[in-house]
């Protein structure tokens, strides 16, 4: 079966989608207003159909929102006020945007189903095999995987809750993200006093990601008291040589939450409870 999908909007992860979906016969629709030139190249060179927005959110029997996450709410909400949808369309939101966003738009949206989608991977070209993540109504989740079958996108089924996939990019990109950051001012740092070389030899001498090896967070916790102390001089060290030391001192501020469990043999549930202190009530996050 064949679908006609309307893609919100074709940068260079939605253009890739949409090259897929065309590969295996799939109509996919752009709207081309108030694109710039680079967005309008890749929407041609992926053989992409332009059309106004109310047409082609009329047409479409899927739109999937691959847009920067500060717009995902403005975009739903564009075509919330068209309410030209199809009886059966489907809105899936693939944007790294977190869960109460999500469940924003699907109100917005409703009756229009909406499906909690994430991308993790690189967009699918030369090769590379993104999985898409969906969470929500699984009916429509299996539709969406039929969408994708044959393609070089794969999907992955988490659960009927809204903001599972949101929730599972978020935790995934925090991590991935900050590491890139982390890794410039230390490498920046280690530069500025000649010793970058040695540093890259200690960094390679670990292939594994410490995000796989969560036995060590109770440990973590347990040494919180020596460790923030350290983090506030590498901070210092970072200042001193021009470099932003705001996030070594909010990581020090983070094992703070620690410091009543000094020396403590606590389990990974333990240690989460305790890293989360006591949370404000009124707080809706």
């Amino acid at each position: 079966m064949t679908y006609t999908v309307g893609l919100l909007h074709p940068g260079s992860m939605g253009s890739a989608f949409g090259a897929q979906l065309r590969g295996r016969g799939h109509t996919v629709l752009w709207c081309p207003d108030g694109r710039s030139g680079a967005t309008r190249r890749r929407a041609e060179q992926a053989g992409l159909e332009a059309e106004a927005l109310p047409e082609l959110v009329c047409r479409s029997d899927l739109l999937l929102s691959l847009c920067p996450p500060a717009a995902a709410e403005e975009v739903a909400a564009q075509v919330a006020e068209l309410g030209t949808v199809g009886a059966d369309a489907i809105y899936v939101e693939a944007n790294a945007v977190a869960p109460p966003r999500v469940q924003r738009i699907a109100d917005c949206l409703a009756p229009m189903p909406v499906v909690d989608a994430s991308v993790v991977g690189s967009p699918p070209v030369g090769g590379k095999t993104p999985t898409l993540y969906l969470s929500g109504l699984g009916k429509q989740a299996d539709r969406i995987a039929e969408l994708f079958a044959g393609t070089d996108v794969r999907t992955h089924f988490l659960g009927g809750s809204i903001g599972q996939a949101s929730a599972l990019k978020l935790a995934y990109s925090s991590y991935q993200k900050v590491s890139r950051v982390l890794a410039a001012v230390a490498y920046g740092a280690a530069e500025s006093y000649g010793v970058a070389d040695e540093l890259l030899v200690i960094a390679a001498k670990r292939a594994r990601s410490y995000l796989v090896e969560t036995d060590y967070i109770p440990k973590t916790a347990a040494r919180a008291w020596r460790w923030g102390p350290e983090l506030e001089d590498a901070a210092a060290l970072l200042a001193d040589v021009g470099l932003p030391d705001s996030l070594m001192r909010a990581a020090a501020a983070t094992l703070a939450r620690w410091d009543a469990n000094r020396d403590e043999r606590l389990d990974i549930a333990e240690a989460l409870e305790a890293l989360r202190g006591e949370r404000d009530l009124d707080d809706p996050r």
